[in-house]
């Protein structure tokens, strides 16, 4: 539940999804996305932007 970790979770979603796994980048970008909740706060800007991402998907 460190940011870095939140950071790499993230990063490692958007390159499931550019490789085509889609399924698998949505669950792992909504887990980040609950975790970030939790820790960083619903108004946080990385919190934000993973929220956007996942409603683009």
């Amino acid at each position: 539940d460190h940011p870095s970790t939140l950071t790499s979770m993230n990063n490692l979603a958007f390159t499931l999804h550019s490789l085509g796994q889609h399924a698998e980048a949505i669950s792992l970008m909504t887990r980040c996305l609950q975790i970030q909740r939790r820790i960083l706060g619903v108004h946080h800007p990385h919190t934000s932007s993973s929220a956007r991402t996942l409603a683009q998907w």
